[in-house]
């Protein structure tokens, strides 16, 4: 093992990255934290104009903002971009069809008056439906109540809103069960299922014109549910997604595990409601199978329903591969498949005026636009830019389209294309991350190599700023997580995509495509099983002796990190090589029994590994890191949420304790109110990766003031 040195304040580590090769100064680490991100683009139904939803740190209120803006095309390729909200809380804005208004969901604050015995209990933020005018003025709630809205949509002539909560109860009811029960929590047995309501846009306006603003409040503070709301059906499932047919007869929606946790995959479904006859309706369910379905369209025609999975099978016995887009038939309920002879995932899509559909798919390295114009038809690649097209949005009645767009050198941003044909010529609406162009950032290329087996891998290599392509570089191998996900040429800095980071501070970043990777073809993604960890690390270890072979990687300075899947990798690889110096680890499991157990998505942990831990011991044993943790050598930093239920944070608190009986140099970090993700606190992600930069500046190698990397024997 190599002894270190003390090493540089993080600050004067970026600050001193410049190279003569590039006038522009390197990217610093609170640039990088300060990326806006985007979670949708969506055109008004006449293409005038285009609805974003930003996310981004807000330093000093400790929370992640999220908010609305509106692009208005000016017809003569610009146009001017305006903030539409700014409570912080805003997201999953959708136009009503007419074009007149914009409806989303906020969580902002509500006043939960007072309990049973009279205490004041501290104010919940619940998720609502508000609405907005895209000509201006405020926003102002819809709905009210003590439980988040779980999903709306709006009707086809833009007169209701539908939406989901659970089944409210009465005042009387909350007691009741307080009364009884008191802070005992009935695991499971608490929980119910949703509500489908309706609610009259203009009725709602009219309680808002009538109403002083005092006497509003009032009523929001003691109301359980929403004045006027009709309830249309009830089902036993949590409502995860609701969208309203074309010609107004039909809902359909998507059911999840009133638990939120994913153990039977029976609770996942779609379902229809008809809205014609009288109401509340029972549900119909219109497919049967072992899959998730997410992100539902309906088709122009009003009788089939789109939707994608990534989890378990239509087709038969539960299984994970690539993300497939299927639609079914909501009169007999046959199901069938599109883009069929494409081997990549389908990453998104929006359906057109015509039927079709355009799909961003993910293939190798690259996330591309494609088409297919009926089921039964082939995919065809749109000629596009190079790179990643994500949260692809059309337009009801105009074929522009939106999207995100980005690669390894170009930030990303929003782009609005005048048709799909004219995809090549799409201008950039937004300019939230322009500082990346005026930075010196990390270039990279795809890198191949061949696995024990022979099968041909590929992955990323990211370099160094002024480096590019150059030898014998210190190497950290950092692994991604899903693991049905893959890493390629796009642009993202954050506490789990810290590529470019790691890069700006020096290191080659080695972004391997293991074996369970997207991209690459459902028998690629499938060989993971029921070889967990073992398939994959082999996967990966060829790939850092091809780049030490082809002199790219210096074998003395090589360093591994990952966090939830890359983190299992990286806790199993530490146990079968003492060639990394250092690594850095997060939400990953040693284990497989007790994550089995704790984990709310025990479906796929069982299909990875042949069974449930009774009918696969010995497997749920040799595939686990902790039985092999005696020979760990390498120093390991640990990071976790501290409700993570995704992989138990028990798992964290495992490895921890290993490494310190054993004398191994190890550090927990742990970060309160953060489940799976760190998604609550910007400064924990923040602080993550600052941390882990430091670990493996000091147990991998140090920088001197050449730039060269170093370490003292």
């Amino acid at each position: 093992m190599i002894s270190h040195r003390r090493f540089l304040a993080l600050s004067l580590l970026f600050s001193s990255l410049s190279f003569a090769q590039s006038s522009k100064p390197a990217a610093t680490l609170d640039e990088y934290f300060n990326v806006v991100g985007f979670t949708a683009a969506r055109p008004s139904p006449d293409g005038s104009s285009v609805v974003i939803a930003t996310e981004r740190a807000d330093w000093d209120g400790q929370f992640f903002r999220e908010e609305l803006w509106l692009y208005r095309n000016d017809g003569h390729g610009a146009g001017k971009l305006t903030q539409l909200t700014q409570s912080g809380h805003d997201s999953d804005p959708h136009w009503s069809p007419d074009g007149q208004w914009i409806a989303f969901l906020s969580e902002r604050k509500i006043s939960s008056g007072k309990d049973g015995d009279g205490s004041n209990p501290p104010d919940q933020e619940v998720s609502q439906i508000y609405l907005i005018s895209p000509n201006g003025g405020e926003a102002f709630p819809l709905t009210q109540g003590e439980d988040d809205v779980h999903s709306f949509s709006w009707s086809a002539d833009s007169r209701l809103i539908y939406y989901s909560t659970r089944t409210p109860w009465t005042k009387q009811q909350n007691d009741a069960y307080k009364k009884e029960w008191k802070d005992v929590i009935q695991y499971r047995a608490s929980e119910r299922g949703d509500t489908i309501f309706s609610l009259s846009i203009a009725d709602a306006i009219a309680r808002r014109d009538s109403a002083p603003s005092k006497e509003r409040s009032d009523a929001d503070a003691s109301a359980t549910t929403t004045p006027g709301a009709q309830a249309i059906s009830i089902s036993p499932w949590r409502v995860e997604q609701l969208q309203a047919s074309p010609d107004g007869h039909r809902l359909a929606f998507t059911s999840s595990s009133i638990s939120q946790r994913q153990e039977k995959v029976n609770a996942f479904e779609i379902y229809t409601v008809d809205l014609t006859g009288q109401s509340p309706q029972a549900p119909k369910q219109i497919t049967r199978n072992e899959a998730v379905e997410t992100d539902l369209r309906w088709s122009p025609d009003s009788r089939h329903v789109f939707f994608r999975v990534d989890l378990g099978s239509v087709e038969g016995k539960y299984k994970d591969t690539q993300t497939r887009l299927y639609w079914v038939d909501a009169d007999n309920n046959q199901v069938q498949r599109w883009a069929s002879d494409f081997g990549g995932a389908v990453a998104h899509y929006s359906v057109t005026s015509a039927g079709g559909v355009i799909a961003a798919g993910k293939l190798g390295t690259e996330v591309q636009t494609y088409t297919e114009a009926a089921p039964d038809k082939p995919f065809t690649k749109v000629h596009g830019l190079p790179g990643w097209y994500e949260i692809m949005s059309g337009s009801d009645h105009s074929p522009c389209l939106a999207f995100v767009h980005s690669s390894v050198e170009k930030p990303t941003e929003i782009y609005l294309a005048e048709g799909v044909d004219k995809l090549v010529d799409a201008r950039p609406i937004t300019a939230f991350n322009k500082l990346f162009t005026e930075r010196d950032l990390p270039k990279g290329k795809p890198y191949q190599w061949k696995s024990d087996d022979g099968t041909s891998v590929e992955g990323m290599l990211i370099y160094p700023p002024g480096k590019f392509e150059a030898k014998n570089l210190p190497m950290l191998v950092l692994i991604h997580g899903g693991p049905a996900d893959a890493d390629g040429n796009h642009f993202e800095a954050d506490w789990y995509q810290w590529d470019r980071v790691a890069a700006t501070a020096g290191w080659l970043v080695f972004e391997p495509n293991y074996r369970g990777s997207s991209g690459y073809g459902d028998k690629f993604l499938m060989e993971i099983v029921p070889q967990l960890v073992s398939r994959p690390g082999r996967d990966i270890l060829t790939g850092v002796d091809a780049l030490v072979k082809d002199g790219i990687a210096d074998p003395n300075l090589l360093s591994i990190g990952g966090y939830s899947y890359g983190g299992y990798m990286t806790n199993w690889l530490i146990t079968q090589t003492t060639r990394f110096k250092a690594a850095v680890t997060g939400a990953g499991a040693v284990e497989h029994v007790a994550n089995w157990g704790n984990d709310d998505t025990t479906m796929d942990d069982a299909y990875f590994l042949g069974g449930r831990p009774w009918e696969a011991a010995q497997r749920y044993h040799d595939e686990a890191a902790i039985f092999q943790m005696d020979k760990v050598r390498t120093p390991t930093h640990v990071v976790a949420g501290a409700d993570d239920i995704r992989v138990a944070v028990l798992e964290d608190y495992l490895l921890d304790h290993a490494l310190f009986a054993l004398d191994i140099p190890s550090q927990l970090l742990l970060f309160p109110g953060e489940g799976h993700g760190l998604g609550k606190n910007p400064w924990h992600g923040k602080i993550k990766v600052r941390e882990e930069l430091k670990w493996l500046q000091k147990y991998g190698g140090v920088l001197n003031p050449n730039g060269k990397q170093k370490t003292e024997n």
